[in-house]
């Protein structure tokens, strides 16, 4: 038998096959085993009766021997009597044996007294001189004629010593104690080996059925005792399995099965209990995300009319603003006003400059919220759009002592970009570190090439700096980081609404960029914008187009804007690109 079919045969099979062949198998070795010992031992003293036996017949027959020796020859009366009491004094089922005396001294002994069969050789060896008590040899060769020849040693005595000296017998023989000769006495085995196999037979099977008996008493104990409330728990199980929870154990043999079946309904109890509990968290679940989605899809759409109001606002707003704007740009070309009306006229323009920066904000977050920010791509050298940046920023830099430089690597020149939106971009970048940058302060703007056809533009300042805690925030939308004291108070220090790095991320993304930041609190500030070189619109959307370079020139012909004039130049190149 192999192992995967002694492991299939026991070890992936029922509880009750497991047991039956187990206890059985065990059971049969056991029972087996102790027969065997059993037979073994009654061997044992059959042969040890059949060796006393043999010492008996043997002193037996010696006494007989000398006795009829004794009696004169001429006495025959005498002589009868002693053959006949020889043979009455013989066991029933010993009658028949064979009797042999063997010499110690070959020389002088006759023929018949000495050693003539192998076994008798072997006798005579282990006997006198290896110094044996006794020797047994079983003769099995021939299975009708089977013996035993049993082989006692002959102990010299006193009386035997005067004797045998005065005949002149075995000269060997010096003292009483010396071995003087064997005898042997053989039997037939035949009647004793079927008895023997009689009583094994007998053996057998009662060992065989104590063994089955046992395995059937196995049976109906593990049966009924063991597998049925296992099967009974299995069962019970199943049924719960497919839904019925309503079932319950029912063991009532008062042992452990019976409390395993008492903990069995409790744990079914506390799990129908649960799955009340589950349902009822469930349904309650249920009605918190209905709650949920309806002021989600509410939220959503007061979103999106707050977007509306804010892009409708905007708009309408600086409609109104452009009004002011103007109006003050005609009362500063007025020659009729004093210094302190200039001034006043000045303070205007600037708070309508920045309100107009508010309203944009709002007006381009509005629009990328609604998805509405349209992308028109053109080819543009970078370096230039990055020289007339500087530039505008430069006056702004110079009043406050800060020192504004740039490059662009040699390999970057002419990219495939927004350039609207990406001046965008850098224009807030640069005025956030004009503005946060101290007197006496540096500020290094660069572009350079990386992997993947990008580009990177890097703006670095060396001005307040981002604390840690706030960086993860400062692209959010009204978010200002601490002032060097620490406090929350930047807005007051420095004027700005918060926007303007929230913008610069969306339009990253909306590029397919990203804007990156590596800052120290009080030692400045990189900002990384990375952006493809050649930006691609996915099939569908706006197709790239070349935007014509616009020339706007503004005159006014008096006080009233009703009587300015405008004139519009749009140079538009001659080739379909």
């Amino acid at each position: 038998m192999t192992y995967r079919t002694f492991k299939r045969l026991l070890g992936e099979t029922s509880l009750e096959r497991k047991c039956r062949f187990l206890f059985g198998g065990a059971l049969m070795l056991l029972i087996s085993g102790s027969f065997y010992f059993y037979a073994y031992l009654n061997l044992k003293v059959i042969q040890e009766q059949y060796r006393q036996r043999a010492q008996l017949l043997i002193g037996q027959n010696l006494l007989m021997n000398h006795w009829s020796r004794s009696i004169p020859s001429n006495d025959t009366e005498s002589t009868l009597f002693v053959q006949q009491l020889s043979n009455e004094l013989k066991p029933g089922n010993l009658r028949d044996f064979n009797w042999k005396f063997i010499h110690r001294d070959l020389q002088h002994a006759e023929p018949e007294k000495r050693p003539q069969t192998p076994f008798e050789h072997l006798a005579y060896e282990a006997l006198f001189e290896k110094g044996a008590e006794f020797f047994v040899y079983e003769d099995k060769d021939d299975k009708k004629d089977q013996h035993a020849h049993f082989f006692e040693r002959v102990i010299a005595t006193e009386s035997c010593l005067s004797c045998h000296r005065d005949q002149k017998m075995n000269p060997q023989i010096e003292e009483a104690g010396d071995v003087m000769a064997m005898a042997r006495v053989s039997f037939e085995l035949e009647g004793t080996q079927r008895d023997i196999a009689k009583n094994n037979a007998i053996l057998l099977t009662m060992a065989m059925v104590t063994a089955l008996l046992a395995m059937g008493a196995s049976y109906v104990i593990v049966r009924y005792v063991v597998v049925k409330p296992v099967i009974h728990l299995k069962e019970v199980s199943d049924s719960i399995a497919h839904g019925d929870l309503d079932q319950r154990a029912d063991i009532r043999t008062g042992d452990e099965f019976e409390e395993l079946s008492h903990a069995f309904n409790r744990m079914l109890r506390h799990l129908v209990t649960t799955q009340d509990d589950l349902r009822l968290a469930n349904t309650e679940l249920d009605h918190k995300v209905d709650e949920l989605a309806q002021a989600n899809l509410s939220l959503h759409e007061m979103n999106q009319v707050k977007n509306d109001f804010l892009a409708t606002m905007s708009h309408e707003l600086r409609t109104p603003l452009n009004s002011i704007l103007g109006f003050s740009d005609v009362l500063m070309a007025a020659e009729n006003l004093n210094e302190k009306q200039h001034k006043y006229v000045g303070n205007i323009q600037a708070s309508g400059q920045n309100l107009l920066s508010l309203i944009n904000d709002i007006l381009d977050l509005a629009k990328i919220e609604a998805g509405r920010m349209e992308i028109y791509l053109s080819d543009f050298p970078l370096p230039d759009l990055i020289e007339r940046l500087t530039g505008t920023m430069k006056p702004l830099a110079e009043k406050k002592n800060i020192e504004l430089r740039w490059d662009v690597e040699r390999d970057l020149r002419i990219i495939t970009q927004d350039v609207g939106k990406l001046q965008q971009i850098l224009f807030n970048l640069l005025s956030n570190a004009v503005k946060f940058t101290p007197e006496g302060g540096r500020i290094h703007v660069s572009a350079y090439a990386v992997e993947d056809d990008m580009f990177d533009v890097v703006v670095a300042d060396t001005g307040i700096g981002i604390p840690l805690e706030d960086q993860a925030v400062i692209f959010e939308r009204f978010r200002q980081g601490k002032n060097l004291s620490g406090s929350d108070n930047l807005t007051r220090e420095f004027e700005g609404t918060g926007l303007g790095l929230s913008i610069v991320k969306e339009l990253c993304k909306l590029l397919k960029g990203e804007v990156q930041l590596e800052s120290e609190f009080g030692k400045g500030s990189t900002f990384t914008v990375r952006l493809p070189q050649r930006l691609s619109l996915p099939t569908g959307s706006l197709t790239s187009l070349e935007i014509p370079m616009v020339k706007l020139r503004t005159g006014s012909t008096g006080a009233a804007v009703s009587g300015s004039t405008t004139s519009v130049e749009i140079d538009i190149p001659t080739s379909p690109d």
